[in-house]
């Protein structure tokens, strides 16, 4: 498969002032933050700034590469690693 930078888009320069957010905080029974609630029109300001709108098209021989590496996962013939361990072996084979 030939590698494409699809998924790379150029770097738009955005201006940020800063915001509040009028949060509320959803904590169970031990006191550990479950969820977030802001109101509406802060979160569609958040989206905006953040570009969450933009639909991700893939080339076909992405999505084939996706289905692919999916059916691996859901059949058991790949090992899922989390992404602190893989930083932590990183960072150990660099000292």
């Amino acid at each position: 498969m030939k590698r494409t930078n699809e998924l790379e888009k150029p770097i738009k320069a955005v201006m940020i002032s800063p915001m509040e957010i009028h949060k509320k905080v959803v904590v169970d029974d031990a006191g550990i933050p479950q969820e977030v609630i802001i109101p509406w029109a802060e979160f569609q300001q958040i989206q905006k700034i953040l570009d969450l709108n933009e639909e991700v098209s893939l080339s076909p021989e992405w999505e084939a590469e996706l289905e692919k590496r999916l059916a691996d996962i859901d059949a058991g013939r790949v090992e899922l690693v989390r992404s602190e361990d893989v930083f932590e072996r990183v960072e150990s084979s660099l000292k």
